[in-house]
């Protein structure tokens, strides 16, 4: 069969039912927990699980036994952690107790004989009680499925109360619990995800996890373009305060589209399950941004409505040095430049949804997300560029003064609607489509100014890009026996980058005309992608979960540059198919630990920033352009992980390993045209390997008091190609070790006070040509609470010892060396306030949600990519 008719076959497999599955894994026993408790479950919760906590008589014992299974009298679902009391009919006193596990089954064991009655508890249910039975020597009995019905009340307020870890484990992700952080209330996603084990965001808010770039970021399961054109720069767009969880998932199932090599990272707003009409408001003010949001929900019946809206703006100051010589045939060439920056960016966000319940077992919901950045930059550049031989370089080339205004402005709309339908407990089918587009403009103006800052000269360059996706998924999942789950599906996504360009000079006066030396041209570059994946769960007696699964991925690429004098030219970029198996193993042990270990192959391909062929010359001795050739890159991962509670202790340790081939990186050159100047673009260097370790802990000192960190580090060779002092390629290599980690305190004081610390420090970073500097941040945080919980005020300072981040980053091949020294003044303190409006009621059964997930793109710097997130444990994707 050719590849052309095998992607229209995969293709047309979606519009007739080919499905996907979201694995439940909670469903199949235990998933990574301990006996009897969820993955991640603290001491103080499995003593909840384990003992029966109300007040009994001295249970006599025997041989008798009982078993059954909670569910959910809508839904069909099993009721974890119920409260399962025996009752002794003639003093009407419990005896002995037990819980629900998380697949809602328990069992009481030893029994005495006697006459007993059973009652059924958890919040949010009511009470229900058996009939009275009677247990003789040796009985055992089965009370079957019982159904427990909603309890559903009117209330003039909900206070809810909880003390959920802030890290916890399961069996296929690490979740992150954001909305217990309260130092980044205020900031935006990339200040979330500094405090996410494993995971390190740069100064510039790039994303790397286990030192690697090549990570798919989604938001509520779904991509967005934005993602795809620069991932630092879609989570400047995303609220801290509106951030619930952050889920790293390392080890991707088959389920999950191939892209991504190092790992899927998806941050789950908070979403409102109550019915009633509410608005929530969150409002910050600070040395260096201030922000307001406000967001609404109504749900009535069968049908919900949420709308909402943030803004925030930031001011900051930055400077950096450089020094860089370069090898110019025998002689050098050495350039030393001061740069003063002032930034204002404004970001916002602006989403409206809704679902309805066609019928019992069928929901539609939908969405529209728009997203906008506006980053404004005004530089100052003073340069002066030397020449001469190896021993002096006292010789001076030239001297330029530039002003430039650098705009970064992008709007992004995701539009999709999804349909579910239910047919029995874990037996569902979706159909999800998706449309997304993004708008990215990146202009620069200069002036080129003299010695006394007199104008010389006019600069200006116009880059406009728009990255469209059109997304058919369709997911179908069944449970076989009671241990097993077959999840199979497909998925075809028709994606379209644009990019124009065009550059710009005049005199002092006068009209901009065409500049000679780099005319306009455009990149049309369309992608087309079918794939199709099987997925097989099986859960052993011994508590042993094998999940084993492959998919297969087609690509098709057509792309078209037009270059100078309006010549256009074909891109010769062949199609490709990848197969991409993956093996995830989990074993719960005695007392509490889990043994996990997995295995999967993922592709990276190109984002919008390395194909983009403009040349971005905002700074001219550091100048950027894309590479439209790019091949996608393909990496092979291993993991082998181990938890456990220790009394109060939480400990999570991991060995990771990956293989990368056809690695897509930055490279550095000289320029051919400017003095000293150093180009940056990307190619696929060859083979990058990677391994390391991870540790993080989390533990309770007291009730009130918590503390949790950990360390990651890294061993990483690169290998690729670069330039020789003949002007020929030649092969280069380079290793190194990197280190990570973060500490953060909590403390919950009296009268609705509390208190946190957080530290995070990333060691230097080994480059193929050099090593990227190390940074460092700490903050400080308190909070009140307001009467009855509605609202809260916080005041939190960041970096507020000393004068701010520098981060050293050198550079060095056969024709180049460079330093470069980036002063972020970041010192912060910042005043936050939320308040909650509305009425609200318990919702009488859970939604429904499935979503379009992509996961296939590179974002910016050295890596990008990866999708959708994984079912969280015991139901759907939320």
């Amino acid at each position: 069969m050719s590849k052309q008719l095998l992607f229209l076959l995969l293709t047309l497999g979606l519009w007739s039912g080919l499905t996907e599955i979201r694995t439940t894994y909670a469903q199949f026993g235990p998933p990574g927990g301990g006996p009897g408790g969820p993955p991640g479950m603290g001491q103080d919760d499995r003593r909840k699980k384990t003992e029966f906590t109300g007040t009994t008589e001295d249970a006599p014992k025997g041989n008798g036994k009982i078993t059954g299974l909670l569910v959910d009298s809508t839904s069909g679902k099993p009721v974890e952690f119920a409260t399962i009391a025996l009752i002794n009919t003639k003093t009407n006193k419990p005896i002995d107790g037990t819980t629900s596990d998380a697949k809602g089954n328990f069992s009481m064991t030893k029994l005495a004989p006697g006459n007993y009655r059973l009652q059924y508890s958890f919040i949010g249910y009511k009470n229900k009680d058996s009939q009275a039975f009677t247990i003789d020597k040796g009985t055992v009995l089965n009370m079957g499925s019982v159904k427990l019905p909603a309890d559903i009340r009117t209330l003039n307020e909900v206070v809810v109360t909880g003390q959920a870890a802030l890290i916890e484990e399961k069996v296929d992700r690490l979740v992150f619990n954001a909305d217990k952080d309260m130092t980044s209330k205020g900031g935006d996603a990339s200040d979330v995800l500094k405090r996410v084990p494993m995971l390190s965001v740069d100064l510039d808010g790039n994303v790397s996890l286990r030192g690697s770039q090549n990570i798919r970021v989604l938001i509520n399961n779904k991509p967005s373009t934005i993602v795809a054109s620069s991932v630092a720069d879609a989570l400047k767009q995303i609220p801290a305060d509106m951030i619930k969880t952050v889920e790293v998932i390392t080890s991707p199932s088959a389920k999950y589209d191939a892209e991504g090599a190092a790992g899927i990272i998806n941050i789950v707003t908070k979403k409102i399950t109550l019915h009633g009409l509410t608005l929530n408001v969150d409002a910050g003010a600070g040395l260096r941004a201030s922000n307001l949001g406000l967001n609404g929900s109504y749900r009535q019946g069968k049908l919900g409505i949420s709308l909402g809206g943030f803004g925030r703006a930031m001011y900051n100051r930055a400077s950096s040095t450089l020094d860089q010589t370069t090898l110019v045939g025998t002689q050098q060439q050495r350039t030393s430049q001061q740069t003063t920056a002032f930034d204002k960016p404004v970001f916002g966000q602006y989403t409206l949804g809704f679902d309805y319940d066609l019928a019992k077992n069928q929901s539609l919901s939908a969405n529209v997300r728009y997203g906008t950045r506006n980053f404004v930059q005004q530089q100052q550049q003073f340069t002066n560029t030397y020449s001469g031989n190896a021993s002096s370089l006292d010789s001076l080339l030239s001297m330029t003064n530039r002003d430039v205004d650098r705009k970064d402005l992008s709007n992004s709309v995701d539009m999709n609607l999804d349909y579910v339908r239910t047919f029995k407990p874990q037996q569902e089918w979706s159909i999800s489509t998706q449309y997304s587009r993004t708008g990215l403009t990146n202009n620069f103006y200069a002036d080129l100014l003299g010695q006394t800052g007199e104008l010389l000269g006019r600069q200006q360059n116009l880059n406009n890009n728009t990255n469209k996706e059109l997304t058919f998924q369709t997911d179908y999942q069944t449970p076989i026996k009671k241990n097993q789950l077959l999840e199979f599906g497909g998925k075809a996504i028709m994606r379209q980058v644009d990019s124009r360009y065009q550059y710009l000079i005049g005199s002092s006066t006068g009209s901009l005309l065409n500049d000679p030396n780099n005319l306009p041209g455009s990149l049309a570059y369309s992608q087309n992608i079918g794939a199709g994946y099987i997925s097989y769960t099986y859960v052993t007696p011994s508590k042993f979960t094998f999940k084993v699964g492959t998919r297969y991925e087609h690509t098709g690429i057509t792309a078209n540059q037009v270059t100078e004098q309006s010549t256009s030219k074909p891109l010769n970029i062949p199609s490709y198919s990848n197969l991409v198996p993956s093996v995830n193993v989990s074993k719960s042990l005695k007392g509490g630990t889990t043994l996990k270990a997995g295995y999967n192959r993922r592709i990276q391909r190109p984002g919008l920033q390395q194909l983009n062929p403009n040349v971005n010359a905002a700074n001219p001795q550091m100048i950027m352009v894309g590479n439209p050739n790019l091949s996608p890159e393909l990496t092979d991962n291993v993991e082998l992980s181990m938890s456990s509670t220790i009394k109060k202790t939480y400990i999570n340790a991991a060995l990771f390993g990956r293989l990368t081939n056809n690695a897509i990186t930055q490279i550095r050159i000289p320029s051919d045209s400017i003095a000293g100047a150093i180009i940056t673009t990307y190619q696929n260097i060859g083979v990058q390997r990677t391994v390391g370790a991870n540790i993080f802990f989390n533990t309770s000192i007291t009730s009130k008091w918590s503390v949790n960190g950990g360390l990651d580090s890294y061993y990483v060779y690169m290998q690729g190609l670069t330039q020789g002092a003949d002007g020929k390629s030649i092969t280069i290599s380079n290793t190194g070790v990197s280190l990570g980690g973060r500490l953060m305190s909590q403390l919950q004081m009296n009268k609705g006070w509390s208190a946190q610390l957080f530290s995070f420090f990333r060691g230097p970073s080994p480059q193929l040509q050099g090593t990227m500097g190390s940074f460092y941040m700490y903050s400080l945080g308190v909070r009140k609470d307001l009467a009855s919980k509605r609202g809260s005020i916080g005041l939190a300072a960041e970096n507020f010892v000393g004068n701010g981040v520098i981060m050293r980053t050198t550079l060095n091949t056969p024709v180049l060396s460079q330093v470069n020294v980036n002063h972020l003044y970041n010192s912060n303190l910042k005043l936050t306030f939320t308040y909650r409006i509305g009425k609200m009621t318990f919702e009488d059964k859970p939604r429904k949600s499935r979503s379009v997930s992509n996961d296939d793109v590179k974002g910016e710097g050295d890596g990008g990519g990866q999708q959708q997130q994984a079912a969280p444990a015991g139901g759907r994707p939320k």
